[in-house]
């Protein structure tokens, strides 16, 4: 008996079960969001709502990631370049810094005679975006000499030659005659002397080849870039750079220059700073670095002729001070982040990007030209 009321109530349990399953299963759930949403609402902060074709006219700057030289590539050679600055569309981004483009070596013409360089032809066929995006493009670069250039720098050149050449037969020549026998022929043996050397100096140009072509890591080139369909325009915020902050820390980029350095290298990147120091840390130019996206650092430079220089210096605690840092670097175009350490354990406190504060003053100064455009009309 007491097994059979058992077996009822646990069947009782079950049904009534059952039943609020059922009745849960009717309601429709409250709040529950669809993939879909999601995926919308992220779109919305990488992209705004344009789309633009790569026309022509538009011309894309390109750092080359590996060597290509006549010496040592062969036609159909494939080869990657990196974007080295964002192309602006619309009110956003249409290629942001960092998107690889696929290239192939289409041509390879070695120098000739009379001192005409050889050169190489570049064909592009697809861009690969940091989001993952393959798009598919057209684009052509050649490293040749526009005719005109290529005839006037040739011709320079011999000139050049012939002129030394020159100067290397008349004094030949007196070494020989000496002074006397130059003045008994009335400088008829110096005139001579320049003319045969000039003669041999201008026949030697004929035979000198020209230089051969190499594009090496770092280099950048400019190619003309077509997509056969629209591209979606992301956002300013979806292509800035991560950023660590130091509570107290304010670091202000104003102005960014690239500089030669004193080899005469266009590689020394010089940041115009506006510091408050309200953090609990002191701040000496060894806590200071710049450190790119390959994790490449480098020490702020003591040879900068700046009066307002930063290095040698040491930021107090509650001190604010502006002046300028400079920085030799391997590749300027790469990506780069000012970087604040800690004394004792060099652990980074604050990461300052350069790219951000690039793409802030392009901002600024294309709102000021639309402030003056607005004022002239």
């Amino acid at each position: 008996m007491k097994k059979k009321i058992i077996a009822i109530f646990i069947l009782l349990g079950i049904s009534f079960s059952d039943g609020l399953l059922m009745v849960q299963a009717q309601e429709p759930f409250k709040g529950y969001i669809e993939e879909t949403d999601l995926k919308n609402k992220e779109n919305d902060k990488i992209f705004t709502k344009e789309k633009e074709k790569l026309e022509g006219n538009k011309v894309v700057e390109l750092t080359v990631s590996q060597v290509l030289a006549g010496t040592t590539s062969v036609e159909g050679d494939e080869f990657f370049a990196e974007v080295s600055e964002d192309v602006l569309a619309g009110s956003g981004v249409l290629l942001p810094k960092g998107t690889v483009a696929h290239g192939i070596i289409r041509n390879i013409v070695d120098p000739k005679r009379m001192g005409r360089d050889g050169y190489i032809e570049l064909s592009f066929d697809y861009l690969i975006t940091p989001d993952g995006r393959e798009i598919p493009i057209q684009g052509d670069m050649t490293s040749k000499l526009h005719p005109a250039k290529s005839v006037a720098k040739v011709a320079g050149e011999n000139i050049a030659y012939t002129a030394i050449g020159g100067v290397t037969g008349a004094m030949a020549a007196l070494e020989i005659a000496g002074i006397p026998g130059a003045v008994a022929s009335q400088g008829y043996t110096l005139a001579g002397g320049a003319a045969i050397g000039g003669l041999i100096a201008l026949g030697m140009s004929f035979f000198r080849k020209g230089s051969d072509v190499l594009i090496s890591p770092g280099d950048e080139i400019k190619v003309k870039i077509v997509s056969s369909e629209p591209i979606q325009v992301m956002t300013h915020e979806s292509v800035r750079q991560d950023e660590l902050e130091y509570e107290g820390l304010e670091v202000d980029i104003s102005d960014v220059f690239l500089e030669k350095d004193p080899f005469d290298h266009l590689n020394t990147i010089s940041l115009d700073l506006i510091i408050k120091n309200n953090s609990k840390s002191d701040f000496s130019s060894f806590d200071i670095e710049l450190v790119n996206d390959l994790h490449n650092s480098y020490h702020p430079s003591i040879f900068s002729d700046y009066k307002n220089s930063l290095a040698m210096k040491t930021i107090k605690k509650g001190e604010n001070v502006s002046g300028i840092l400079s920085f030799s670097v391997d590749n300027p175009n790469r990506q780069h982040w000012l970087v604040f350490y800690d004394r004792r354990t060099h652990k980074p406190l604050a990461k300052i990007s350069v790219d951000n504060a690039i793409k802030d003053l392009k901002i600024t100064d294309l709102t000021e030209k639309r402030k003056k455009r607005k004022k002239v009309f």
